[in-house]
Formats: structure tokens, C-alpha cells, sequence
């Protein structure tokens, strides 16, 4: 199989979907590394779902105070303009759609931008934290994952077979192999753009949702 993007190189591709002005959530795993993958001169905060607008960096290790973390228990930076408030603030900015943008990461992902990324049946539950609030209440979805499984089962699916986080609200996926946009309206999914050394060809045999191909 083809190399594609590692774990970096796909956070870097994600943040690529950033917009200047957007607020913008990440989720544990890939998507926090797309915080050191802003472009320069951007304007983008960051929002953590555990009270924390502004999120900086990941610090380096003369850096690091193990009181200032994200959602995912991993250690951040502050910026000057950082804001802290109670996770109750922090859901009512994301129920309320006043966040634009967030980066998750994905268990299965359907050709109608279906999401799974909180359970697998018969695995220990640890509940589904502020998934469904996150992709019910943010404007735009990106969900970041590998391909395949560990297995080799596919990962982008005609219809999910976990339990769904949320019906109809991804809008871009982006994998090790290739970025896809998801047709919420039943458009299907469109072929966005082949990560590096992938041919069309590797993908089709890769992915178990059919796909337009807008890419050559």
C-alpha cells in the first residue's frame, strides 16, 4: 500500500480547512496536533470543551504546568488572550452554535456524512463525552482518521455499523489515503484530493462508500 500522510502530515492537511476569525474545537487523538499547523498570520482560537478559550501550543517540556490541559488530559499553552470558564459556558457556546469549526477524530464515517467515534459494542463504554454536543452544534465537521482499520476493514462506509454520534453532519473527511467530502443531501461522497503516492485506483479498493471522483 502506498505511504499517504502520517499522523502530522494529516493534521497539517486539516488545517487547511481553518478559516481566519473561525473558533474552533479539537478533538482528542490527530486533531490536537493541528494546533502547530496554523498558518502564520491567521487568526483561529481554539476552544476546549473543558472551559478554555485560547488554546496555545503543545509546550515544550520547560514548559509544561499539569494544571493547564485540554479535554483529552494533554498538556497546552496559554496565550495572552486565553479565557477560562466552567464546562457548563463552554457547552452553551457549543450547543449554541457560536463554535465554527470542529476537527474529530472518527471510528466510521458514511457516504451521507453520518459520524460513529464514541462506542464499539462489546468494548468497555467510557461514555460519549461532548461528541454529539460537538457535531450537532458546531457549523462545520472534519473528521480525521486512517483509512482502514487495524484489521484492514474500511472506514469510510456506505452506513455505519457502530452506534452514530450524529446523522448527516460531517462535511470533510480526511484520511492517511485522501480528503472527501461527504454529501449530506444524498449527493454521495466526492474525492477531494489523493494523499501523496495514492492512486484513485488504491482508493476505490480501500473504501466500502462509493465516491465521485473530482480529482485526477
Amino acid at each position: 500500500m502506498s505511504r499517504g500522510w502520517d499522523r502530522d502530515a494529516m493534521a497539517a492537511r486539516a488545517a487547511r480547512e481553518l478559516r481566519d476569525g473561525d473558533y474552533v474545537n479539537l478533538g482528542i487523538g490527530i486533531p490536537t496536533l493541528v494546533a502547530n499547523h496554523i498558518p502564520a498570520g491567521m487568526r483561529v482560537t481554539l476552544q476546549s470543551e473543558n472551559g478554555m478559550l485560547g488554546m496555545g501550543p503543545f509546550p515544550y517540556d520547560d514548559e509544561v504546568d499539569p494544571d493547564l490541559v485540554n479535554a483529552g488530559k494533554q498538556t497546552i499553552t496559554a496565550l495572552p488572550s486565553s479565557s477560562f470558564f466552567s464546562s457548563s459556558a463552554s457547552f452553551a457556546m457549543i450547543r449554541g452554535g457560536h463554535i465554527d469549526l470542529a476537527i474529530l477524530g472518527a471510528m466510521e464515517v458514511s457516504a451521507d456524512g453520518d459520524i460513529a467515534n464514541w462506542s464499539v459494542p462489546g468494548k468497555m463504554m467510557k461514555g460519549i463525552g461532548g461528541a454529539m454536543d460537538l457535531v450537532s452544534g458546531v457549523r462545520r465537521v472534519v473528521a480525521v482518521m486512517d483509512h482502514v482499520g487495524k484489521s484492514g476493514q474500511p472506514k469510510l462506509v456506505a452506513r455505519c455499523s457502530l452506534p452514530l454520534t450524529g446523522r448527516n453532519v460531517v462535511d470533510i473527511v480526511i484520511t492517511n489515503l485522501g480528503v472527501f467530502a461527504c454529501g449530506k443531501r444524498g449527493e454521495g461522497m466526492r474525492l477531494v484530493e489523493c494523499a501523496p503516492g495514492v492512486s484513485i485506483a488504491e482508493l476505490r479498493e480501500t473504501t466500502a462508500a462509493p465516491f465521485l471522483e473530482a480529482v485526477s
